[in-house]
């Protein structure tokens, strides 16, 4: 299981939302129904032991500005975000206890603009009808937008870890870290921004690393991303500004992913590193490496 602070779940914003759920499907992963949230945007989820893997879109746009948290709006912040482009616009970090953690996150520097509290009817896969409980604590970042966390407390996790639908037929079974690209100008404020609620950065090729309950968030320039990865698609590379461009899934049996992967239809490629990943345009600008764990 996470613990608080952990890479809880990365929100990879899109504007179509079916297509991309198709396509994650197509590669073996069992996506929920896209489902809605009160401020306007859509979801489905890939769910993990202790984490997950979200998609999300906007349903409603007069929607956007409902369910404010201080000064902040959820659903604005990821529209915003996709007139730009696709991409993360937002990420979760576990969370065990949404007060506490908000106060540490705050005494380290961050911005805590508030709290939301929802739930969402769930069907189990036994047939009883339930809703979940989940509490929400933004910390909005201004200087790097698209670096924004926010803390993710599900009071009844029973209702979110359901053994059914951490199944895979991929065999994919959790997240094991994320690629933040950043200009070197950037890495200095970033090191501090990320070192104070995680333990001494480590410097990895082209940048740093640090380590959380529930995997890596890596920092590297662009030479250091495109070794790895190859040629990055224009809109990523020129996109001057710090942004998560590679998220690392976990599986279980390599002749189920390849299985997968080579019926899904979808080009998927060998990083230098000798890890599959799959090509950013078909997943919302963020590749997805897979690593056996």
């Amino acid at each position: 299981m996470n613990a608080s602070f952990g890479i809880d779940h990365p929100l990879l914003a899109t504007h179509d939302i079916d297509g991309l759920r198709n396509r994650l499907i197509a590669l073996g992963f069992n996506m929920t129904a896209v489902g809605k949230h009160p401020w306007g945007t859509s979801t489905s989820l890939a769910m993990f032991d202790g984490c997950l893997l979200e998609i999300m879109g906007i349903y409603d746009e007069t929607l956007i500005d409902e369910v404010p948290a201080g000064d902040f709006r959820f659903g604005r912040h990821v529209f915003e975000h996709l007139q730009q482009r696709e991409g993360v616009a937002l990420s979760a970090l576990h969370s065990t206890n949404s007060k506490d953690d908000a106060a540490k996150a705050q005494g380290a520097g961050f911005t805590v603009a508030g709290h939301l509290e929802f739930g969402r009817d769930v069907m189990l896969p036994d047939g009883r009808a339930d809703r979940t409980k989940t509490t929400l604590a933004l910390l909005p970042d201004p200087d790097y937008p698209r670096l924004s966390f926010f803390l993710c407390q599900q009071h009844r996790p029973e209702l979110i870890y359901v053994p059914e639908w951490m199944e895979h037929p991929n065999s994919a079974c959790g997240i094991a870290g994320i690629t933040i690209l950043a200009d070197p100008s950037e890495h200095s404020a970033l090191k501090a921004k990320l070192g104070g609620i995680y333990n001494d950065p480590t410097e990895v090729g082209g940048g740093f690393q640090v380590q959380t309950a529930n995997g890596s968030i890596t920092v590297q320039t662009l030479e250091a991303v495109e070794q790895e990865f190859g040629t990055l698609p224009s809109e990523i590379a020129n996109a001057n500004e710090p942004s998560i461009v590679a998220m690392d899934i976990k599986y279980a049996r390599a002749e189920a992913l390849e299985a997968w992967q080579s019926k899904s239809g979808l080009t998927v490629g060998t990083t230098a590193s000798g890890h599959s990943a799959t090509q950013a345009r078909d997943t919302a600008n963020v590749m997805l490496r897979f690593m056996l764990g």
